[in-house]
């Protein structure tokens, strides 16, 4: 078996030109079997959040970009070493500039969805990190973080835009 190792450093950290660190992650999702046939996707969707590193908070995987990979490779690269998962990654939500709570900086964050297809026994991070799966309202009272609760709404409206889609055209 491969051992999985979580990168270390910053000496391939992308920044912007302004000097602003480039983060990019994802909101890892997957269809609650129990309810998927509900028209109501934040009843027929689960997303997984983890915690900090300190073990406080309710957070999506992400961390920088490197230079050496594309966006979604990071964001992929990420989803395993934090939260254990793999799976497709899909358009990206959005880009948000905010500000650091442990450092005195803003960073310009990239969220994309990622539909779960495997959740691993051990991951990187399993020692350092919870993770769990809730409900789309359980996600957006835990969150702390603003810009990916708004990334969570874009993420639910393009849900169920795409789940509208799916029953005007089979009608």
């Amino acid at each position: 078996m491969m051992s999985l190792v979580a990168r270390e450093g910053r000496q391939l950290q992308r920044y912007s030109s302004n000097g602003r660190r480039l983060v990019v992650g994802c909101i890892p999702y997957k269809f609650n079997v129990d309810d998927s046939s509900s028209d109501d996707p934040d009843k027929a969707v689960e997303v997984l959040v983890i915690s900090s590193q300190k073990g406080n908070g309710m957070l999506f995987p992400k961390g920088g970009w490197e230079t050496d990979e594309t966006k979604k490779q990071a964001a992929l690269r990420e989803a395993l070493e934090e939260a254990g998962v793999q799976g497709n990654i899909e358009r990206r939500l959005g880009k948000w500039k905010y500000k650091s709570r442990s450092h005195d900086t803003i960073y310009e964050g990239i969220l994309f969805p990622l539909n779960v297809t495997k959740e691993l026994v051990d991951w990187p991070e399993m020692e350092v990190r919870n993770r769990r799966w809730v409900t789309v309202a359980e996600a957006r009272e835990g969150c702390q973080h603003l810009w990916m609760r708004e990334a969570l709404e874009r993420l639910m409206r393009r849900l169920s835009n795409s789940s509208k889609s799916r029953t005007t055209s089979e009608a």
